[in-house]
């Protein structure tokens, strides 16, 4: 029985199993979500109220007798198109990274970043219509707006730009597959973010 007693005690029990099982949030981890995802919905919500903070001050001086609309250029328009078409293209990298289809996924990262690279290039000609046009930062409130809001957007895309980057720069040395793809994971969730608050601005300059 001594003998017994002494095994079993030099016996160490097993640690119990993980409740999330490593999940997203990191190799053993218990927390449900990364640290990137946490740090990234910090990132969103001081966003949120940013645009928030403007647009209460949009709505409060779009009262004011002396506001003038604008007339918004048409290619705002087309940017928008592309700007839901290079989510589309992220979507689509999602997918083929969770398949291992290496090539097509690298080939819809590029495709989602050359669509964001279109779009900048849009907004800058966007403005060049308007001050060819006459309309410039201080000519109205409206203006001012559209000028304040597309270009605070548009800092906040070209940030999503150099996140997807470093994204390319991890799937090119094939560090991207379909068991790890976090990085992937955090930039598309901050690109369709900006999809949707560059939606949120359009409708908003639009329905002045």
């Amino acid at each position: 029985m001594g003998i017994l007693t002494q095994k079993r005690r030099g016996v160490s029990l097993p640690p119990p199993p993980s409740r999330y099982g490593g999940g997203s949030g990191g190799s053993g981890s218990s927390f449900p979500i990364s640290t990137a995802h946490v740090g990234t919905y910090i990132l969103l919500t001081a966003i949120i109220m940013l645009f928030a903070g403007l647009s209460s001050a949009y709505i409060v001086l779009r009262g004011v007798p002396t506001w003038q609309n604008i007339t918004l250029p048409r290619l705002v328009w087309g940017n928008t198109l592309i700007l839901l078409a290079s989510s589309i293209a992220a979507e689509f990298a999602r997918s083929a990274v969770r398949k291992d289809q290496q090539r097509v996924f690298k080939q819809w990262l590029g495709v989602s970043g050359l669509l964001g690279l279109v779009f900048l290039a849009g907004q800058f000609l966007a403005w060049r219509q308007l001050v060819a046009a006459g309309v410039y930062l201080s000519t109205t409130i409206h203006s001012s707006f559209f000028y304040l809001l597309t270009g605070v957007h548009a800092v906040h895309l070209a940030g999503g730009l150099i996140g997807l980057a470093i994204v390319i720069q991890r799937a090119l040395a094939n560090r991207l597959t379909s068991g790890n793809h976090e990085a992937l994971k955090v930039w598309a969730l901050y690109w369709h973010f900006m999809d949707v608050v560059w939606i949120y601005c359009f409708l908003l300059l639009l329905l002045a």
